[in-house]
């Protein structure tokens, strides 16, 4: 049996009568989501040893960075600073001692104030500092050949093209005031 089709008057008064669904709204963006976690997150354990280590030199400056590195950061319960634990060279243990105070302000500075209220000194192998990028000294200006040197290496490179005169011209110098100063 066959059924026939709804009329046009039939089918609005069927889907006046049906309640659709909204369509869905997409999902929020990664990073829109998690801020609420990432916030309670930081607001709970803060930044850990590893950003004290990035900027540790800075913190205590070279002596100390040498000698310590920070281990562990602990967080204390409710209102109360944390611990934080400093690998340090053997012999170096006593001096971190006597500076704990001074260290404590330092990491308190860089970390928020109350952030860390002890020190904890673990004695043990401190890896070296990875130096920072030397920069290479400037030479001193040194003096002027003399006109007769100056006159004669410039007429000892007039024929040649001239994106190599610089460089020639800087070489020759460069030869002539090692040659003088070798022989005097």
């Amino acid at each position: 049996m066959k059924r026939s089709l709804p009329s046009d008057e039939e089918v609005r008064e069927i889907l006046s009568r049906r309640r659709t669904r909204p369509a869905p709204r997409p999902a929020p963006r990664a990073g829109r989501a998690l801020q609420g976690l990432i916030k309670e997150l930081d607001g709970k354990f803060g930044r850990g040893s590893g950003a004290l280590e990035a900027r540790w030199r800075e913190i205590v400056g070279d002596r100390l960075a040498r000698v310590t590195r920070p281990q562990k950061l602990t967080k204390g319960r409710g209102n109360a600073g944390g611990v934080l634990e400093l690998r340090v060279a053997g012999p170096a243990a006593l001096l971190v001692q006597h500076q704990s105070e001074d260290i404590l302000q330092r990491v308190n500075l860089f970390l928020g104030a109350g952030s860390v209220e002890k020190l904890r000194i673990a004695q043990g192998p401190v890896k070296p500092l990875t130096d920072a990028p030397a920069q290479k000294p400037r030479r001193a200006a040194s003096a002027p050949l003399p006109a007769a040197a100056e006159a004669e290496l410039k007429a000892s490179i007039a024929d040649v093209p001239d994106p190599l005169k610089d460089p020639l011209e800087r070489l020759g110098r460069a030869i002539l005031k090692d040659r003088d100063g070798a022989s005097r």
